[in-house]
């Protein structure tokens, strides 16, 4: 009987972590479909109410780490509770908003909440599941990440033409309540610590990370592809924000980061490689619509059927994947999803060409597939072999190189996306120009997941060679 509370205890916890993981990724997308309406609404240019999704995305890369700090110190299920009520709260406030300003601010502030959220769920996992279970963890995890990410714009025009473009924000409301409900119930307790535990706050680190990485992210996405003079300086801006970080991180009694934890191989290479694979997952997400219409001239209900594929697939594969890397391991995983999704851009750059719509859903699922599993084994490896006090801070890095990738795949093979196909709006490029413009962009892609690999390549071959150094000794 305790064994069937306990395991019905981590069900719903698990329920309560599923719905803090797809409740912020769905609205990283949603709102996308909206742009147009939100135009219209607000008598606005579409490059104001681009800011409708820049703030969120923004608010988002700035404070991931700085609030997994927070957890680590305050408490993770003070602080998730906190953060999903901010997210609740903010989306009522974006979907009473009144004016373009407002709603502009409340997605900002919903971002933080979203930054709470996303860095702590995953370091729940590792005190809440038996670490036999973990991969099955994180696998519903990816789960729920990928399908809120890739879902977003399709179900955002659903609601929009279904009940206007207020329905994408109050949506969250009642997943709000119910999941504070869960989180209330199921979730751990905090331990309590004392004064000689207790750590303070880098409030110095914060803001230098956050302006940098404000700066990164400001460079990647202003100017919708056109990489000019002020794109150029906010990049430098970021770089040398980099190298203040890290002069401040070795100065300060308690650092954001410690830069320690970089020494450390696995981790780095696990960073790494997360972020290679969002970008070329978000990727997917930028060229998929155009192609889909412009090069094979699909009606709406098609376009919209095709982009279901990757949801559907990441739905019923994630799960399995989770069970593999618990049974396999999390190296031969990562190893496995890194393989498979080389082969599955491959396919995606050269089978459309010949094959039509099944020659690029058959790919779609192949990538989104092996993207599950890549996520349960990285994930997995990174956080179930780490000190308690250090998951907040970990989860957040995690999820910032993964928010990092979403990012750069938006602006950079965006912008190769648009190279390759030869002109200046993609909208109006004739469908020979898009098919080249997929064939080169996920030519680039399969190059990106091929570098992946041989990070994960080359950090097996390091953990290979110390055991036998270990053994010798």
């Amino acid at each position: 009987m305790k064994l069937s509370t306990q395991s019905r205890s981590v069900r719903w916890t698990l329920a309560s972590l599923s719905l803090s993981m797809l409740m912020p990724s769905l609205d990283t997308s949603i709102a996308n479909a909206g742009l147009p309406t939100l135009a219209q609404a607000f008598d606005a240019s579409f490059q104001e109410v681009q800011w409708i999704v820049l703030a969120y995305l923004l608010a988002i890369t700035t404070l991931i780490v700085s609030v997994g700090q927070l957890g680590d110190l305050v408490g993770r299920r003070r602080l998730l509770l906190t953060g999903i009520g901010i997210f609740t709260l903010s989306s009522l406030a974006c979907g009473v908003a009144p004016s373009l300003g407002w709603l502009v601010g409340a997605r900002a502030v919903q971002g933080l909440g979203a930054a709470i959220m996303l860095a702590l769920t995953v370091a729940f996992v590792g005190e809440t599941v038996p670490k036999a279970q973990a991969g099955s963890a994180m696998g519903l995890l990816g789960t729920m990440s990928a399908i809120g990410t890739t879902l977003g714009p399709s179900l955002g025009g659903m609601l929009i033409a279904g009940a206007g473009w207020q329905a994408i924000f109050l949506i969250n409301v009642p997943l709000g309540v119910l999941n504070i409900w869960l989180a209330y119930r199921y979730l751990p307790t905090d331990a309590l610590r004392t004064k000689a535990r207790r750590t303070g706050f880098d409030k110095a680190g914060t803001l230098l990370l956050a302006l940098t990485l404000g700066a990164y992210a400001l460079a990647m996405t202003i100017g919708h592809g056109d990489f000019g003079p002020l794109n150029i300086a906010l990049l430098l801006t970021a770089v040398f924000g980099v190298g203040l970080f890290i002069f401040v991180e070795t100065t300060v009694a308690s650092p954001l980061i410690k830069l320690a934890l970089f020494r450390e191989p696995g981790l780095s290479a696990s960073l790494a490689m997360s972020t290679l694979v969002s970008t070329v997952m978000m990727a997917t997400l930028v060229v998929g619509p155009f192609y889909l219409s412009g090069a094979l001239g699909l009606g709406t209900a098609l376009v919209g059927f095709a982009l279901s594929v990757g949801p559907l697939v990441a739905a019923l594969t994630g799960m399995p994947a989770g069970r593999l890397v618990d049974r396999f391991g999390t190296r031969r995983m990562t190893l496995l999803g890194l393989a498979t999704m080389a082969l599955g851009t491959g396919a995606l750059s050269i089978m459309p060409a010949g094959f039509g719509l099944l020659g690029y859903l058959a790919p779609i699922a192949v990538v989104t597939a092996s993207y599950a599993l890549f996520q349960a084994a990285n994930n997995t490896a990174i956080m179930t072999d780490i000190r308690a006090d250090q998951r907040g801070v970990i989860a957040g890095m995690l999820s910032l190189s993964r928010n990092l990738g979403l990012i750069t795949g938006a602006s950079v093979m965006g912008a190769v996306f648009a190279f390759a196909s030869a002109t200046a709006d993609i909208t109006t490029a004739s469908p020979a120009a898009i098919a080249s413009g997929m064939r080169i962009t996920f030519a680039v892609a399969m190059v990106l997941i091929v570098v992946a690999l041989v990070v994960a390549l080359m950090l097996r071959v390091s953990h290979c060679c110390t055991a036998c150094s270990n053994e010798l000794q």
